[in-house]
């Protein structure tokens, strides 16, 4: 039994409030607790991994701090060795004292040396003497760790600008997914296009849906992972990830949406979360986009409104406003509905050619009598 919708358009529903494990701009709604204090240190090993990953509020301020706090501790350095030379101003000097740092003459002096000595600055004002073999190992010690952070620093934020999931942003999903019949099947559609002109080299398409369940043994398992297959019209892995793509999923018996309906659709509790892999061009980075869909943003009974046509100049124009926007469309109330109606529509057609070549063939008649023609009959010879 079919519905029969309106035409109309339809704007995307507002996002529900439910809890997700997926948010819908790809972040894992997460947290680990009861870990021990001992694990904690495994961040400190992976320092690397921990410093590209922070926030960059964090990574600001681990960049001024690296930078004033080795400015100043060799300024407190500087100072020690003016001081232990008597090169400070108030200290009592002898006759023919020879100095280690000239015009190093107090802390904010010693500060500024320590600065124009680690970023190589050198205005000439301030500058070693070469009379003391402490202050030669200092700035050789100085400039070596200056170099170090400098490399780390310019690392780190290079690496965290080249992150692969900045390139995920560029890719979105449509806001909702539509239930309708497409190529003679009950499908779930959803969108997903590409930002860039640059394309997704190798882009594969899959899905998880997560629900809790209640396994033989009585236990409850809570986000039980089931496989969702999605396609394209040309496939499902190495798309050519041009334009905007139109992805779908048959319910069919082995689908885990099987025994839903229009009607109990929004009912359920689970979270559909949709994943693209594929790897940039331009940067040959692999990277993932994923979105995850609840059932009330999962609308039975409608399409999406075509968004692709081609200009007069011949170019193919991508329309934007129209990309989760769908139409009501007439579409079954359930699967085992459009199944019994496919069935139903296979017996009636099979009954009608049985009787197509029942016309054909004939029909016996019964007030007919067969009799038996011997070949002895007697011919009359003109």
């Amino acid at each position: 039994m079919f519905q029969v919708l309106q035409g109309h358009i339809q704007p995307a529903p507002h996002r529900g409030r439910k809890t997700r494990l997926v948010t819908k701009d790809g972040r894992c709604n997460i947290e680990f607790g009861n870990i021990k204090y001992s694990n904690h240190f495994a961040y400190l090993l992976d320092f690397w991994t921990t410093f590209v990953e922070i926030r960059w509020r964090f990574v600001l301020l681990l960049f001024v701090a690296s930078f004033t706090g080795s400015w100043f501790i060799f300024s407190l350095l500087w100072y020690w060795i003016a001081k232990s030379n008597g090169d400070l101003t108030g200290q009592n000097r002898t006759d023919g004292h020879v100095q280690c740092i000239d015009n190093v003459n107090g802390l904010t002096t010693a500060f500024l040396y320590s600065l124009e000595t680690q970023t190589t600055i050198g205005y000439g004002g301030r500058a070693l003497t070469g009379h003391c073999a402490g202050t030669v190992a200092l700035i050789i010690i100085q400039s070596l760790i200056g170099v170090f952070i400098n490399c780390f620093m310019c690392g780190v934020i290079l690496a965290k600008i080249s992150l692969p999931k900045r390139r995920a942003k560029s890719v979105t999903f449509s806001d909702t997914a539509v239930i309708c019949l497409k190529k003679g099947s009950l499908c779930l559609l959803l969108r997903v296009a590409n930002l860039r002109k640059t394309l997704l080299i190798g882009s594969q398409i899959y899905g998880k849906l997560l629900r809790t369940t209640t396994a033989p043994d009585g236990d409850t398992v809570i986000l039980d992972q089931v496989d969702i297959d999605f396609m394209v019209d040309s496939g499902k892995d190495n798309l050519f990830f041009v334009c905007p793509l139109t992805l779908y999923h048959v319910i069919n018996t082995s689908s885990p949406f099987y025994e839903l309906s229009a009607d109990s659709l929004p009912n359920q509790d689970f979270e559909l979360v949709v994943f693209l892999d594929g790897t940039a061009e331009s940067t040959s980075s692999s990277c993932q986009v994923r979105t995850s869909y609840i059932p009330q943003e999962i609308q039975w009974g409608f399409s999406f409104l075509p968004i692709i046509s081609r200009t007069k100049t011949g170019k193919y124009r991508v329309d934007f406003s129209n990309f989760s926007k769908s139409v009501r469309v007439t579409t079954p109330h359930c699967v085992h509905c459009f199944e019994t109606d496919a069935d139903q529509k296979n017996h009636n057609s099979h009954n009608q050619e049985n009787q197509d070549k029942r016309q054909k063939l004939g029909i016996d008649n019964l007030g007919f009598q067969v009799i038996d023609i011997h070949d002895s009959m007697d011919i009359t010879k003109m």
